[in-house]
């Protein structure tokens, strides 16, 4: 692949707001690892609020979702690098779940990195590095019929 020109990938559909963005990654590869539901079936991001979905067999106790928090937050510290790689769906099946790629999707597909806290599959906008993502607060969170549903927000530094 030539080194100065960009692999062909599908456009995406919608700019998000990059920081709030980036912050959902953190947020949702945490979850994921921490209660091995997978990442988020629902996502909502805007740039005022934003809000996630989980199939947990129970809700987060209060210490949980404080620990969620002040974990995102210390990445957010770290002033941690956000790296882009691109690979063949079939190279990318290797490290990531790629189940949720459209049917349509170009055979080169787009991994978006935060350091070694997360890596996923992503068309979408992002920061350079975790210190341009403001603090980052749960808002809210409501358990209900199996769902985990976090709303979140970021206050600028």
């Amino acid at each position: 692949m030539d080194e100065n020109k960009l692999p062909e990938i599908n456009q995406h559909n919608k700019e998000e707001f990059p920081p709030m963005h980036t912050a959902e990654h953190l947020l949702n590869g945490e979850i994921a690892r921490r209660y091995n539901c997978g990442r988020a079936f629902s996502a909502h991001i805007e740039r005022k609020k934003s809000k996630l979905d989980y199939h947990l067999p129970k809700a987060l106790t209060p210490e949980e979702i404080k620990s969620l928090e002040d974990y995102i937050n210390t990445i957010v510290n770290e002033d941690v690098k956000v790296t882009e790689e691109f690979l063949t769906q079939e190279d990318a099946m290797q490290r990531l779940d790629i189940s949720r790629l459209p049917e349509n999707a170009s055979n080169t597909v787009r991994i978006i990195k935060v350091g070694n806290y997360d890596e996923c599959l992503c068309a979408g906008t992002h920061v350079k590095s975790t210190s341009e993502i403001g603090t980052f607060r749960i808002t809210s969170s409501r358990y209900q019929d199996g769902v985990q549903r976090i709303v979140f927000k970021l206050d600028k530094q």
